[in-house]
């Protein structure tokens, strides 16, 4: 049972029960066994060391009820996307013909990636190619605006290096993918403004993410602890990440992936 604090208004109760159920919810989710695609664009490769290993988050960094909601209110926008998109004449498609994902594994499954979907047909005028990777996000209005005024590439380094993945490491599945650019959506959050840019292959951008993944996967069987992205906590990257106390405070070797 919930221990209220007798301050709290009726609403901050109920979002309390809400936020509780999430929480546990999400802590009975299998942990993941391989390095997920979306993340080899992150600039820290111990940051990546300790996903891979998943080692437990600085306690205040832990998901909370409310990031969850964000999470799934994201899922629920990636949806409309989907169906709006479909409804303008885009072959769509976001399911195998069993129903999975479609996605790829590489380094005997220690690396993964699951598209959002592809694009077998569009409108006429757009002048698309296919099959075209199709990626999608829900972003706040600020980070919105900054995507639409300097691109992924610039804005999103983390996304560009995901959709550079999916591109290149889903060719042999579906072939002509990697020659077509990619559809990048971002949706507005906050006023349901859409940015679509068409993305080609950066094949060197999906290389050095690749090869950081192997690098990564390497360091944790060797039990070697990569170095910080920097020389001092106060770094932006190290602020906002998850182990940045365990990085900065404690002296931890990682264990190596079973």
């Amino acid at each position: 049972m919930l221990d209220f604090n007798h301050n709290q208004k009726f609403y901050e109760k109920v979002n309390a029960c809400i936020d509780q159920a999430l929480i546990e919810l999400n802590q009975k989710q299998p942990k993941r066994d391989y390095i997920g695609a979306s993340r080899l664009g992150v600039s820290c490769n111990r940051a990546l060391q300790y996903e891979f290993l998943n080692t437990p988050k600085d306690e205040e960094r832990e998901f909370s009820g409310r990031t969850l909601r964000i999470f799934a209110a994201g899922h629920v926008f990636e949806d409309l996307i989907i169906k709006w998109l479909r409804q303008a004449g885009f072959e769509l498609y976001t399911e195998t013909s069993s129903g999975g994902q479609f996605g790829f594994s590489a380094a005997n499954g220690r690396i993964q990636g699951h598209v959002d979907g592809i694009i077998n047909d569009a409108p006429k005028d757009l002048g698309m190619s296919f099959p075209a990777l199709w990626e999608a996000k829900s972003l706040n209005n600020k980070s919105w605006k900054d995507t639409v005024k300097r691109g992924l590439t610039l804005s999103k380094p983390v996304y560009a290096a995901q959709v550079a993945l999916y591109q290149a490491y889903m060719e042999p599945s579906i072939p002509g993918i990697s020659s077509n650019p990619a559809l990048f959506t971002a949706i507005n959050k906050d006023t349901a403004e859409i940015y679509h840019e068409l993305v080609p292959l950066d094949l060197a951008l999906a290389q050095k993410a690749s090869d950081k993944g192997v690098q990564v996967i390497t360091a944790c069987e060797s039990h070697e602890l990569l170095p910080r992205i920097s020389n001092s906590p106060t770094f932006l990257d190290c602020k906002f990440c998850d182990y940045q106390n365990r990085c900065w405070k404690q002296d931890i070797t990682p264990i190596v992936k079973s």
